[in-house]
């Protein structure tokens, strides 16, 4: 079975539910601008909810002292950067989680997941999502889809997964066209910007048990 990250949860509903339809990760995003911001303290608390999922913590190039109150504060498995952290910064993050880290690499063409090589085995998962939109003021999170079947056949030492434009009638289509084991998903399983819809996140991890 493909396994699933659901992202941006922000309410104990949410993370119960994750753990109900068979979510492996639980994503938490520390990160202002974004509507599925939470703070650390709730972070940590819905971290305590988790159960047996890993539990991520996503943010867009943290400073050390956002990292220690994230650390102290919820104690993640993992943190997964969206940002402009090189390689000397990912390793240094490392530090701050429980199994490691991940890096989120936008997705437009060929040139970008070429250029996304330069993290392979440095960040210990890598997470494929689309480029956003020019001006925008987050780098993830829009629900906006490319070409999946780039990554068929992506020969890499770090896992990877599918993100960007997946809901449960796109998810099927996208793992067979890119050969994804793992996807994460946020905006596919919302009613509004944020705002997490118990349905469509069953509806979601349905969709990849057909």
């Amino acid at each position: 079975m493909t396994q699933m990250k659901f992202c941006g949860l922000k309410t104990g509903n949410d993370v119960r539910t994750a753990i109900d339809v068979g979510a492996t990760w639980t994503g938490f995003v520390i990160f202002p601008p974004s509507p599925r911001h939470i703070s650390p303290s709730l972070a940590g608390e819905l971290a305590h909810l988790a159960g047996s999922t890993e539990t991520v913590a996503v943010m867009v190039d943290p400073d050390n002292a956002l990292l220690e109150r994230v650390r102290d504060g919820m104690a993640p498995d993992w943190i997964q950067l969206h940002g402009s952290e090189d390689a000397e910064r990912i390793v240094q993050i490392r530090a701050y989680a429980k199994r490691g880290v991940w890096k989120s690499c936008p997705v437009a063409d060929a040139t970008d997941v070429e250029a996304a090589k330069i993290f392979d085995g440095v960040a210990d998962m890598l997470v494929f999502d689309a480029k956003p939109p020019a001006g925008a003021s987050r780098p993830g999170g829009w629900g906006a889809s490319y070409d999946y079947s780039l990554l068929k056949n992506l020969q890499l030492r770090s896992r990877w997964l599918l993100s960007g434009g997946l809901d449960a009638d796109t998810v099927a289509s996208a793992v067979a066209a890119s050969g994804a084991r793992a996807v994460d998903v946020s905006s596919g399983i919302e009613s509004a910007p944020g705002i997490k819809d118990a349905g469509l996140m069953k509806s979601f991890a349905a969709a990849l048990k057909r």
